[in-house]
């Protein structure tokens, strides 16, 4: 699989506002390309929200940030086309019903209709279904999940995987558009210990390979990159919710309109928050990543060797053909 170019994320003083309430305030992330940026913090504490704000599909109120090079929110539709969300409970899930390798075609089908060229389309069949074949593989190689040692191979319907392979699926759909950052949430959530070290040797190998990983967790591992949202977190306090039993709370609101905006390049999508109006000030980083250390208030990651480029992908998921339970950031595109 063709390396991409991670995309370097960069926030100032970064915060979303919802009609109740702040959802996270105060966020500051220095990371470089090909990092890997553990959100952490407490469920309910806006972590979901930025992961979503991050990757263009929820609008900033306050601050700054640059993904990539492109300034939000005034290129949130740019973002989107340069990020791809893995597993996102309630915006981007897998359809227990399909299997294994209905997954991977969909994905296919919908990256050369949505994110391919005009001249990709006019190619002969036998050539498109060759590059489809070679993303699908080196999505899977990379996300290590092999079809063969899954109960009923490449035909296993999702409800029947375990919840790491079904996390490795949802990369690998993900990695299929060769993105520039990938978004993932809930990543250590009902995982064992052990199933956790996997996890996260997944998401170090996703981006030792040149892209960009934002996973969302309660607990991150020693040695990474960490932005903490939740107001009673400061830096060194690893006050941690380790709690597995319910996915996270602070969701997209597809019912919920943005503010108006009179920039024809501004595109809103889903605001929301949490309820009780409180805000959630985003605090920062006490990790380290490749010995380089995230001081203050802000996390700062290192950029990965190699500086091959790719073509912008995006994350493959049923929901973003047909636009269902999904706002329009979340239909048509193909990159959920």
């Amino acid at each position: 699989m063709d390396s991409p170019q991670g995309a370097a994320v960069v926030a100032e003083g970064f915060g979303l506002r919802g009609p109740r309430g702040w959802a996270f305030r105060s966020v500051d992330i220095d990371a470089g390309p090909g990092s890997l940026i553990a959100v952490e913090g407490p469920s309910g504490t806006g972590r979901t929200c930025l992961l979503l704000a991050l990757t263009g599909r929820m609008r900033p109120a306050e601050g700054r940030a640059e993904v990539g090079g492109l300034a939000l929110p005034r290129r949130m539709a740019a973002v989107r086309g340069i990020s791809a969300l893995g597993h996102v409970p309630g915006v981007n899930e897998l359809d227990p019903a399909l299997t294994v390798t209905e997954h991977l075609r969909e994905r296919a089908l919908l990256r050369r209709r949505f994110d391919g060229s005009l001249r990709a389309l006019l190619r002969p069949r036998a050539d498109r279904a060759a590059d489809a074949r070679r993303r699908i593989d080196g999505a899977l190689e990379t996300a290590g999940l092999d079809l063969a040692e899954l109960v009923k191979e490449g035909r296993t319907p999702v409800r029947d995987l375990e919840r790491l392979e079904a996390l490795r699926l949802s990369v690998a759909l993900a990695l299929v558009g060769r993105p520039r950052l990938l978004a993932v949430d809930d990543t250590d959530l009902k995982l064992s210990a052990a199933e956790r070290a996997e996890a996260w040797a997944l998401l170090s190998t996703v981006a030792g390979s040149g892209t960009t990983v934002l996973a969302v967790c309660s607990q991150a591992p020693e040695g990474t990159a960490v932005v903490r949202t939740g107001g009673d977190t400061a830096p060194g306090n690893r006050d941690h919710d380790t709690t597995t039993g319910s996915p996270d709370t602070d969701r997209a609101n597809p019912d919920d309109p943005g503010p108006d905006d009179p920039d024809p390049d501004l595109e809103d999508t889903a605001g929301g928050a949490r309820p009780g109006g409180a805000p959630n000030r985003g605090t920062t980083a006490h990790g380290t990543t490749t010995g380089n250390e995230a001081t203050g208030h802000t996390a700062t990651a290192p950029a990965a060797d190699g500086d091959s480029t790719a073509a912008p992908g995006a994350a493959g998921a049923r929901h973003g053909a047909d636009g269902k339970g999904a706002s329009d950031a979340f239909t048509a595109t193909g990159r959920a």
